[in-house]
């Protein structure tokens, strides 16, 4: 069965909300009606709440309804009705930036003047708006790599926008200066793609090709086949026009790898000053970070048999398995070749000192830190043993009460070394 988009989820949880509301009046009962008409479609989502509106204009539940809309529309990747009814948010709620970002991208597709002024705006907000949670005292939450990922991001895309916009207008070199400072803050093809597009367009051909040689190589996720399909024609084109054929091309592109790897790893390590562990694909790579802040380096414990314990606050069987997994403990406390780790997966990590105290736990306790991104932990408690050569050698999801201590014991029993 096809899954109902997210924003059909949004919507028919509204027309409940709202039918409880209004005591199941003619209004509620009309929206219900066509969305159930509506089926699985965006599409017919989107006709359906739009008829809805168009009977009830004054209808209260307005804003919910247009805010469903947007997000219909992007699903449907229609990005008239997003840039309809996303000004329409904005106008009641400026600083919501997901709107802001999608609006402004939407408006950039005409790639014209009648609409780059609004653009320009809408991209300036939008960088605004990320700066100020930039500077908001972060959560305690787990990937805090990925949160700098996101934030570099969402600002080189905002830099990038006005730069496309100002292009618009006709502005190049302001164009240009906007792109170098959105690749400055985050290194992509896109923005190295806009430093290419605006030093062309003013006919300063031998720079445009060098940015185009960046968006060409650059190791770039968000990179499709067809993008780098484009810009290896727009470089051929450059350099034909620079030299007459492309002999030589290829060392501009050797240069040009060299130049983005260098910038690559440049932004990771800044991604790892904030988490160790972004984009470690080993698990020896990863560093564990303990309730007060302590660090442990999982390559310390090459060579021991490691037991991991994946838990969390809010886990009604890891409360059960504690007593049993400490019991399990006891029995290698004289070995020192098996370590046992608990591994909180909680997002709020606020809340774990206070469960410990609450509950007489005494074991310590580290921040899985991606750890069960890696280790495809889906479900909790799950107990993985990792052997002297720091591979998984063994895993245990959930837990059978009555046979969990010999269970686990048999198993650490069986890796090499590990008697107790």
């Amino acid at each position: 069965m096809k899954l109902l988009p997210a924003c059909l989820i949004a919507a028919l949880a509204l027309s409940g909300q709202t039918a409880r509301k209004a005591d199941d009046g003619a209004e509620q009962r009309h929206l219900r009606g066509l969305l159930s008409e509506a089926g699985n479609s965006p599409l017919e989502f989107i006709r359906a709440l739009e008829k809805h509106l168009k009977k009830y204009p004054e209808t209260a539940e307005k804003p919910e309804l247009e805010r469903a809309l947007v997000r219909a529309a992007i699903d449907a990747r229609d990005e008239r009705r997003i840039v309809l009814y996303g000004q329409r948010v904005l106008a009641r709620e400026p600083d919501d930036a997901m709107v802001l970002e999608r609006v402004t991208r939407a408006l950039l597709r005409a790639d014209d003047e009648a609409t780059a002024q609004k653009a320009l705006a809408y991209a300036r907000k939008f960088e605004e708006v990320m700066r100020a949670i930039e500077k908001q005292e972060p959560p305690e939450r787990r990937n805090r790599g990925q949160m700098v990922e996101e934030m570099g991001r969402a600002l080189g895309k905002a830099l990038v926008y006005q730069a496309r916009a100002t292009g618009n207008l006709k502005r190049y070199e302001e164009a240009v200066a906007l792109a170098r400072r959105g690749y400055e803050t985050y290194p992509s093809a896109e923005s190295a793609r806009e430093i290419g597009r605006w030093l062309a367009r003013a006919g300063r051909d031998q720079e445009a090709l060098q940015a185009y040689a960046d968006a060409f190589t650059i190791e770039d996720e968000h990179n499709t086949a067809g993008d780098r399909a484009q810009d290896r024609a727009r470089l051929g084109e450059l350099w034909r026009k620079l030299k007459g054929s492309e002999a030589g091309l290829g060392d501009v592109v050797l240069a040009a790898y060299d130049r983005t790897a260098e910038v690559m790893a440049r932004r990771l390590a800044l991604q790892r000053q904030a988490d160790p562990n972004a984009q470690r694909t080993d698990l020896m790579d990863f560093t564990l970070t303990g309730l007060d802040g302590d660090k442990l380096a999982l390559a310390s414990l090459k060579g021991k048999v490691v037991v991991l314990d994946f838990w969390a606050t809010w886990c009604g069987p890891c409360r059960a398995q504690y007593p049993l997994y400490e019991e399990v403990k006891k029995r290698f406390a004289r070995n020192a070749d098996v370590v046992f780790l608990a591994i909180n997966t909680d997002e709020d990590h606020s809340l774990v000192k206070p469960f410990l105290a609450a509950n007489g736990w005494k074991n310590k306790v580290y921040f899985e830190g991606g750890l069960s991104e890696l280790l495809r932990v889906s479900s909790i408690p799950t107990t993985i043993l990792v052997g002297r050569g720091g591979k998984v050698i063994n895993r245990l999801n959930g837990f059978l009460p009555d046979r969990f201590v010999e269970m686990l014991t048999e198993r650490i029993h069986e890796a090499p070394s590990a008697q107790p």
